[in-house]
């Protein structure tokens, strides 16, 4: 049997209302052999800790890097826009010359499209801008704590906005997450090492996030379900709205007295910085495609474990015991609370409706 391939506007479904795709999965197992699904999910998800894993660390070293001493986070946050935008458009150009080559959606640049997705673009810049700000002022090793509310706020905007409401182990897992969060800080702020502007650009990065989610959603059906469209959508539209911002917070005189503004390495690795972010897109679709959303979530809090152990090596710090213990409580939270959603959305899957109840009772 044939199937279609799965578009990304699905992938994108499937990640944001926590359900996989039963039935491609079923297909898959049955087409493919053990051990080549097993070897396409190991090198998918080693290409997504990778991708992941060095974007952090070198939007670090672009952002608070003692070697380049470069305070402009809104200009690096817009060249890697840029990026993004270029190569949207480039691969585009080549997909339109090659139709046979590759798949890529056709771009044309709709002021009608780009109003629309404009609610949408103004989160996302408050997303990648106070993600960028936290990894700023805050270690890479204590990024993925400060970062660490999106959990909560999703439950919370779900039902403030959705009128959604939690269950109770859901719940838990949430103030496990809170917990760890908080002791997070308290063990910073015991080593001297906190800073409360890096960790409350972290806890709106949060909320960005989860805003993102639900935009995404509403947005998506102005771009065809295409997720490269909305990419592209997104990234002229943050490009276009970061100038100001570039302009009113000074960091044009700034880059003009930058001493490596001639610097090919410089450039380099901004561009690969660019190249990094717009990578990350993808092969989150395809760790979700090649996996489900459940494990894709897993990976990702397994990945930030190992990332915050790599930082902490390489940077060669020491932390106490209650810090790690910190860590853990968001790490396990964020687990617990992944595990506790795919249980629930599972059982209600497996649960019959009352009309086939009815049909049952009349023996139809």
């Amino acid at each position: 049997m044939n199937r279609a391939p799965l578009k990304r506007s699905r992938i994108l479904h499937m990640a944001l209302m926590g359900a996989s795709d039963p039935s491609g999965e079923a297909e898959a197992s049955k087409e493919k052999p053990f051990l080549l699904r097993a070897l396409q999910i190991t090198l998918v998800v080693s290409l997504y800790w990778v991708t992941s894993i060095s974007m952090v660390f070198l939007n670090k070293y672009l952002l608070d890097s003692p070697s380049l001493q470069l305070d402009t986070p809104i200009f690096v946050t817009f060249y890697q826009c840029l990026v993004t935008t270029l190569l949207c458009k480039s691969l585009s150009i080549l997909a339109a010359c090659c139709p046979g080559a590759m798949d890529f959606p056709t771009l044309r640049l709709d002021l009608r499209v780009t109003r629309s997705v404009l609610p949408l673009s103004v989160v996302f810049i408050g997303m990648i801008t106070f993600n960028n700000l936290c990894l700023k002022y805050v270690g890479v090793a204590f990024y993925n704590v400060g970062r660490s509310l999106t959990t909560v706020f999703n439950v919370l905007l779900s039902y403030l906005l959705l009128k959604q409401t939690t269950s109770f182990y859901a719940l838990l897992t949430c103030g496990i997450i809170i917990g760890g969060f908080w002791l997070g800080v308290d063990q910073e702020g015991a080593e001297g090492t906190l800073s409360w502007t890096g960790t409350i650009f972290g806890v709106l990065a949060s909320l960005c996030v989860s805003l993102n989610a639900i935009y995404t959603k509403k947005v998506l059906p102005a771009v065809d379900g295409s997720i490269w469209r909305l990419t592209f959508y997104n990234n002229v539209n943050a490009c276009v709205l970061f100038l100001p911002l570039f302009l009113l917070l000074g960091e044009l005189q700034t880059l003009r007295d930058f001493s490596q503004l001639g610097s090919a390495h410089f450039w380099g690795m901004m561009t690969l910085g660019g190249l990094f972010g717009f990578a990350i897109g993808y092969v989150t679709g395809l760790q979700i495609k090649f996996t489900s959303p459940l494990t894709h979530n897993v990976s990702g809090t397994t990945k930030a474990c190992a990332q915050t152990v790599l930082a902490v090596l390489y940077y060669e710090e020491t932390k106490s015991f209650l810090w790690w213990t910190s860590n853990m409580m968001v790490l396990g939270g964020s687990s617990a609370y992944t595990w506790v959603r795919g249980w629930e959305m599972k059982k209600i899957q497996e649960e019959p409706s009352p009309k086939e109840d009815e049909k049952s009772s009349m023996g139809v």
